[in-house]
């Protein structure tokens, strides 16, 4: 049975949080009629998945999409009904295992240890076409793509249908940080925060994404730094690496009473534009208000432009998404101007920019050699050295 949570000031997507984790005598009835279920493996991209369904973050999700959602989804960037939601939330399997399974059915799915995480209530199965569905949501087909990679590579039938989870994954890391959504909402109220500006990041923050924390600090009443913690490319910097930078920042440069530090469980998809809307949604669920979307964001090699993240917000009416999305340019700091500023605010040559390539700073950190103070702070730079080194 689905949980209502009560809605904190800012109304989650759809007007409440939906949580999907069973508790009491509905949860025990379903642990004993587990083991008589089929089963099905969930991947690591799975566990977050369920993971994000269970507390709420999805919400106004149920569970997996059936072929109505998922083809709004992936189209028009909206569930059946109408509301907007960018990104298809799937559980795919092969040709045989979705012959062996019956609509209707309960299905337990089940980790790598084989224990039972949540019983998905199978209503649809259904085929797709992987091809479109990566034109539409990654913007393109080709498996050069990250996102489109795993597409290409898991099952050619969807399953559909809700999802009750009886239990989290188990060695969740960061459970400090682990705040589901209600709880982000009840620590805003608390700290009397009405406006809150979330920020996603999957790399350490630096100078430049602090300033623009700083600016958004500037109009709302406290910032949530939410990195996300789910799957990612195996060559991004490991989470634990990353929480290290994010406490090392937040002890010396931020005001304490007014910055969250929380951690978002949800898998990477790559997928820039779109998911620069699904995680809009997603930190609106978790109580902002607004929502910082900078250059590039999600993107991955040159599959996206510089600001296609910030125009696909214009496909949708104002305030139509109910979050307030803030637009920031490529920020730097000008040698001229003594400060940090962005092309928007600095009327000086490029010459006189700090501004460091992705490829020289991770040169410069391997070498043991601390970026400039105005590109990275030394507390940052020097973790991430210690890390490349195999020291942390």
């Amino acid at each position: 049975m689905t949980k209502n949570i009560p809605p904190h000031a800012i109304p989650a997507h759809g007007g409440r949080l939906v949580s999907r984790l069973l508790q009491g005598a509905e949860r025990d009835r379903l642990i004993n009629k587990a083991p008589e279920m089929k089963t099905l493996a969930l991947t690591r991209r799975e566990l977050c998945d369920i993971e994000m369904l269970a507390v709420g973050a999805y919400s106004p999700l149920e569970g997996y999409m059936g072929r109505k959602d998922y083809e709004t989804v992936v189209t028009s960037m909206r569930l059946a009904g109408g509301m907007p939601w960018s990104i298809p939330i799937t559980f795919r399997v092969t040709h045989d295992q979705a012959a062996s399974l019956k609509e209707g059915q309960d299905v337990a799915l089940v980790d790598e240890r084989q224990a039972v995480l949540a019983i998905l209530h199978l209503e649809e199965k259904f085929e797709y076409d992987k091809k479109l569905a990566a034109k539409a949501v990654y913007r393109t087909d080709s498996a050069e793509h990250p996102g489109v990679d795993v597409l290409y590579k898991r099952g050619d039938v969807l399953l559909g249908g809700k999802v009750s989870v009886l239990r989290l994954p188990e060695n969740r890391e960061f459970l400090p940080y682990r705040l589901t959504p209600a709880e982000t909402r009840q620590i805003f109220k608390d700290r009397g925060w009405k406006t809150v500006v979330g920020f996603q990041t999957r790399n350490p923050v630096h100078r430049a994404h602090e300033y623009i924390q700083k600016c958004a600090l500037e109009i709302v009443d406290g910032l949530l730094l939410h990195p996300l913690i789910g799957e990612t490319k195996s060559d991004d910097i490991p989470a634990d690496v990353r929480m290290k930078c994010y406490e090392a920042l937040l002890e010396k440069y931020y005001p304490k009473d007014r910055v969250l530090l929380s951690v978002l469980p949800a898998p990477m998809r790559y997928a820039g534009p779109r998911e620069a809307i699904h995680h809009a949604i997603v930190r609106k669920n978790y109580g902002c208000t607004h929502f910082i979307v900078g250059r590039d964001h999600a993107g991955v090699g040159s599959f996206y432009g510089s600001f296609d993240a910030h125009h696909i917000f214009n496909e949708f009416a104002p305030g139509e998404l109910g979050i307030t999305p803030l637009f920031f340019d490529n920020t730097f700091h000008c040698k001229a101007c003594g400060s940090m500023a962005s092309i928007k605010t600095c009327p000086h040559d490029k010459a006189e920019h700090v501004s460091l390539s992705g490829t020289k700073v991770r040169g410069m950190l391997r070498a043991g050699v601390l970026p400039p103070p105005e590109f990275s702070r030394p507390e940052v730079a020097k973790i991430l050295i210690e890390a490349m080194k195999g020291g942390g």
